[in-house]
């Protein structure tokens, strides 16, 4: 009788850390339980507008917001990113074109599950026909224009800053309905842009 092959292990990168661990070890990383990272990828259009996508479903549904979601194992940052500006609204563009903005941590206490850290990228050059996706409705809007009123409430907090060509490093900590924003601290710092 054979043996069946070793499963592989699962393999989670701890950010805060910087090294890939075992899945199994996962909650013994303080604060890695509860984090999962994230990319988030704004595209602008050199005429004064930003496309944002206004979500179809799940976490955010109704909520527009730019183009992003959960890294998968074995992808860069920048791939995720890439990635999922791709699946989410048919754009394509290089690694090197992504700017990053934003290194950003949203904590959600009451559901340990959703807090996560995520980095942000604006990207000026891109190729593809804009379309919509299963999950997101893409639409440009002026920069002058957000719609903030439609997006998460800490948005207009650190969103505005990013369009400066600021970049920063922020939390925003929410309250258990999961969208009303506690606190949100951001500071201007200068990014490692190889990240």
């Amino acid at each position: 009788m054979k043996a069946e092959p070793a499963k592989a292990p699962k393999l989670w990168y701890d950010r805060r850390k910087r090294k890939i661990i075992p899945f199994d070890n996962y909650s013994k990383v303080k604060g890695a339980a509860n984090m999962r990272d994230t990319s988030l990828v704004f595209p602008l259009d050199g005429q004064g507008r930003i496309l944002l996508g206004r979500k179809k479903r799940g976490m955010g549904y109704g909520k527009w917001n730019g183009f992003g979601g959960k890294m998968e194992i074995g992808e860069s940052m920048r791939e995720c990113a890439l990635r999922e500006l791709f699946e989410e609204c048919g754009l394509f563009a290089e690694e090197k074109d992504l700017i990053l903005v934003a290194d950003l941590y949203f904590d959600q206490p009451s559901d340990g599950n959703w807090s996560h850290g995520g980095m942000v990228y604006v990207l000026k050059k891109f190729t593809g026909t804009i379309e919509a996706s299963d999950e997101m409705e893409p639409r440009w809007f002026s920069l002058e224009d957000l719609p903030y009123e439609d997006m998460w409430e800490a948005d207009k907090t650190w969103i505005p800053l990013i369009l400066q060509n600021k970049q920063v490093r922020g939390t925003i900590a929410f309250a258990e309905d999961g969208s009303t924003v506690l606190d949100a601290v951001f500071r201007e710092v200068h990014l490692d842009s190889r990240k």
